[in-house]
């Protein structure tokens, strides 16, 4: 997410990839020559094994004859079958460390910097990975993943996750109706804190749509996120990776790399500014009154006229822009950019897989996750669905729809799966992008910025408790801030900056900056 989380697989670099297969269809790269008693590597997969998976998001509702297709397929590689699952946005921050830390039986599971990474793989949580196993059971993947993406996972040492091979090329947007702008008046929109006039055009006219319809856990503290960053160049706490979360940043256009609080200077007044204008919105009714209800994200209902904004980043949005395309709406795109213009490039951890500490079959998850992440048919049947059915290859060798098909009735929608780790360069255009994402997905890039703490993971191990403490007020006392539902943004401000100073948020700062002092003398 860097702000959020979720990914269209098609995008980072596919303007310019995949014209090396000119071939209609999709060919499989083969196996792992792993399926059968044993292999000439020395892999043995006689036993037939079931693996679980767990996935963020929803399952789109083709996924049950996907997986029929898929699990023939894995049956036939590497004998085993998969039993995919799903961890709702709405259950994420509560249901994902659960779900690990229960014993239940789990082989695979999605990974991020900004999904708790670094503390579960801190809690033992996931697999201990390393060099040898990765190229016996991933060759694929070893061989397209860059040597820094693995150094990148490493806590105190040891990979516990492998990241995507392809990382993605994205920034944050909010997604606008530019048929209503015009309709009312309004001028060009070019930053997100200049949609007061739009959102009060809605309010006053559109009463079965909300201006920003937020759902409880993507899109809660994203428009607070991108009014900050107007003012700081700001990513997400550099101590937790959750963007629900105070905690530790600093500025990322600043080359020294200083490390801050997000409640002191000079964050504390950028975020003052954010949560003056979201107190605004909220009094007026461009916000809905209870998002923490709300597990419906703006993106998915904002083509149905529920929302007035779409939340999301350059490649979850792309459906978005179909979507509304089919439907007769134009639509207008936001980039949230730091003052310099700016949009924080994705880590290697953005997006990635890894193999839960109590997999009963690990090296079997591994030798699944390579055929996933790497094998083209497996690939377009988890990204697209079933050829012929959710789309086709057209003759100018990109991706379409079947006859009859459109976004609306098609059963696997492009980035409905929350495969978003996979390798995209596999994968080819898409042939109904409107004329709004292409121009946006052609500039984007041009703002992307490196981090300089992008391969820096932070070691919790003496301050878990105090990140934990953390977490809580920020849930108590922080995201009220975020949506406006607060009296006074000054005493509310006070108020949070005393619990966490109870929280121990110094303590974490005085870790933070021991941990990055030695990390940027390492790297000079």
């Amino acid at each position: 997410m860097n702000f959020g989380i979720i990914s269209l697989l098609l995008l980072s670099l596919v303007l310019s990839a995949c014209s090396s297969n000119g071939n209609k269809g999709v060919e499989s790269s083969g196996s792992n020559e792993s399926s059968g008693s044993q292999s000439a590597n020395g892999i043995d997969n006689s036993k037939e094994v079931k693996l679980t998976m767990y996935l963020l998001g929803d399952a789109p509702k083709g996924m049950p004859e996907v997986m029929d297709e898929v699990n023939k397929k894995l049956k036939e590689d590497i004998n085993a079958t998969l039993d995919l699952n799903y961890i709702g946005w709405g259950e994420v921050q509560s249901k994902y460390p659960l779900i690990l830390a229960s014993g239940e039986n789990v082989d695979i599971i999605f990974a991020a910097d900004w999904n708790f990474y670094v503390q579960e793989a801190m809690k033992g949580a996931y697999y201990e990975l390393n060099t040898d196993l990765l190229n016996k059971y991933m060759p694929k993947q070893m061989a397209k993943l860059d040597p820094a993406a693995l150094k990148a996972a490493e806590i105190k040492g040891v990979p516990y996750m492998v990241p995507t091979s392809t990382p993605d090329r994205k920034a944050s947007v909010a997604v606008i109706r530019k048929d209503l702008r015009e309709k009312y008046g309004i001028g060009e929109i070019t930053k997100f804190s200049e949609l007061g006039p739009y959102l009060e055009a809605i309010k006053k006219n559109e009463p079965e749509m909300v201006g920003l319809n937020l759902d409880s856990q993507f899109d809660l503290p994203t428009p607070f996120l991108y009014l900050t960053n107007e003012k700081i160049a700001y990513t997400q706490p550099l101590d937790s990776g959750n963007p629900m979360a105070q905690g530790l940043a600093y500025d990322y256009e600043d080359s020294s790399g200083e490390i801050f609080t997000t409640v002191e200077e000079p964050f504390l007044s950028a975020a003052k500014y954010a949560a003056n204008i979201m107190k605004e919105w909220y009094d007026k009714g461009y916000v809905n009154k209870n998002p923490y209800a709300n597990k419906t994200r703006s993106k998915d209902n904002f083509c149905e006229g529920k929302s007035g904004v779409a939340l999301g980043n350059s490649l979850d949005v792309a459906a978005v822009t179909e979507l509304c395309a089919s439907k007769g709406i134009e639509v207008e795109i936001i980039t949230a950019t730091s003052p310099g213009g700016h949009a924080p490039q994705n880590t290697w951890l953005n997006n990635g897989l890894a193999v839960a500490a109590n997999s009963k079959y690990p090296e079997r998850a591994l030798q699944a996750m390579d055929l996933i992440m790497h094998d083209p048919e497996y690939v377009y049947l988890l990204s697209f669905g079933i050829e012929g059915k959710n789309y086709i290859i057209t003759e100018d060798d990109k991706i379409s729809l079947p006859e009859g098909i459109t976004s609306e009735n098609n059963t696997f929608p492009a980035d409905s799966s929350g495969f978003w780790f996979v390798n995209k360069d596999l994968i080819k255009p898409m042939a109904n992008w409107p004329q709004s994402y292409v121009d946006h997905i052609n500039s984007v890039g041009d703002k992307l910025m490196p981090l300089k703490y992008a391969a820096f993971t932070f070691n919790t191990e003496n301050v878990k408790s105090q990140i934990a403490n953390i977490a809580n007020v920020s849930t108590q006392y922080g995201s009220p801030i975020f949506i406006g539902a607060v009296k006074d943004v000054d005493a509310a401000y006070v108020q949070l900056i005393e619990k966490l100073n109870a929280a121990g948020i110094d303590k974490v700062k005085a870790e933070m900056e021991s941990q990055t002092q030695a990390f940027l003398a390492a790297n000079q």
